[in-house]
């Protein structure tokens, strides 16, 4: 099969975790393991995220006196895929001997006009108190806005609409190749007036982005990897349960936070309406067991895990006609 394994935050940095270099390392050894099974007998796509990174080194830039401008988002963001993509790279190499490994350094194009450029929501960065926030934003020409009772730099998120080296990426997989792209969701490039490619202050979703170039690809499944087990219901409650299996509609009927889980679940949805293939949403270290139908949240055109009529060998069904929709 042909796999795009999109790995959350966690893969490099835990909650309450330092992000410094070798703690990352770490972390992305233990990733490796988890994902070396799905590579032996498939094709393998991975794709990472950049938040905790790429906010260290947009403070470190704004922070540097000798520069007269900090380096925007789209330099930033591609400086978090080298880092990365070299960490990942090596884990990959060492992991799997004799398999060829490819890290880019890739684009993502969106709309000019897209209205994110209006109106910034991405959060990034630390919180500051609201006198803090107001003045950097004075000082720095930041967009600030409240996440919770703190205040937070936002940055524009226009919605992907093509990774550019889409080609590149499927040459190397046509070879045998792993290729690790996508990082924080790529760079963030237009169409300037003359029709060249030009870099923007933006962050892009990389769960959508995962989602746009597994359709690209033609992939056969879409894993959105983080740590937890499966999409919840009634979190939080005496009734709460994991959703084994659901149809885009069930999953997309969901409350989920806007801030975590439902990029994933928007990405699952847009994957399978789109391709009629498979996604999953789970944790990282069941990669294997997701893809073997016996973890995470499958989501299909059915609802039933593919080749099973079930919801995935041996597993109980997940949303039924009067239980799609979360409980407020």
């Amino acid at each position: 099969m042909r796999v795009v394994a999109a790995l959350g935050g966690n893969a490099l940095l835990r909650r309450g975790q330092r992000p410094d270099a070798e703690v990352q390392r770490a972390n992305v050894a233990a990733a490796v393991r988890a994902l070396a099974p799905l590579a032996a007998d498939n094709e393998l796509v991975v794709t990472h995220g950049n938040g905790p990174q790429v906010g260290i080194l947009a403070l470190e830039s704004a922070a540097d006196h000798s520069l007269a401008h900090p380096y925007p988002f789209d330099v930033l963001g591609a400086q978090t895929q080298g880092m990365i993509g070299y960490w990942l790279l090596q884990a990959l190499q060492n992991a799997l001997p004799g398999r060829q490994v490819a890290a880019l350094i890739n684009q993502t194009l969106v709309a000019r006009g897209d209205p994110a450029f209006r109106d910034p929501t991405k959060f990034v960065g630390p919180v500051y108190d609201r006198a803090e926030a107001r003045r950097l934003a004075a000082e720095r020409g930041w967009v600030v806005k409240p996440d919770g009772d703190r205040w937070r730099r936002v940055v524009p998120s226009p919605r992907p609409r093509r990774v550019v080296e889409t080609r590149l990426i499927r040459l190397l997989l046509d070879s045998g190749a792993i290729a690790v792209c996508g990082g924080g969701g790529g760079v963030p490039v237009i169409r300037n007036e003359q029709g060249h490619l030009a870099g923007v202050e933006a962050v892009v979703d990389k769960d959508l982005t995962a989602a746009l170039l597994a359709e690209a690809l033609e992939a056969d499944i879409l894993l959105l990897l983080t740590d937890v087990a499966q999409v919840m219901v009634d979190y939080g409650t005496p009734e709460e349960r994991g959703i084994a299996n659901a149809t885009p509609a069930e999953l997309a009927a969901l409350d989920l936070p806007a801030g975590s889980m439902g990029p994933k679940a928007e990405a699952a949805c847009r994957f399978t309406e789109l391709t009629g293939g498979t996604a999953a949403i789970g944790s990282l270290a069941d990669a294997a067991e997701i893809v073997a139908g016996r973890a995470g949240t499958v989501v299909t055109p059915s609802g039933t895990y593919p080749g099973t009529g079930l919801a995935g060998p041996g597993r109980p069904t997940g949303l039924g006609p009067e239980t799609g929709q979360e409980k407020r």
